[in-house]
């Protein structure tokens, strides 16, 4: 389906929040995620499904200063 991560149009197999993050590398990752606009927690992801047009944001604390 398409969805749109972090402003750039994407296409994933995944239907769920976890299983598109795996999908786009970040399994594991220590990051924010967002689906619309809506905060989604790390233990929440398993359980939210995506919709075709779903807007997912993806944020990664970075180091340095």
């Amino acid at each position: 389906m398409k969805i749109t991560v972090n402003g750039t149009p994407t296409e994933v197999r995944a239907e769920t929040l976890a299983g598109a993050l795996d999908e786009l590398g970040y399994g594991g990752a220590k990051i924010a995620s967002a689906v619309n606009e809506s905060f989604v927690p790390a233990t929440a992801r398993e359980n939210t499904a995506l919709s075709p047009g779903d807007r997912i944001e993806i944020v990664a604390p970075r180091q340095g200063g």
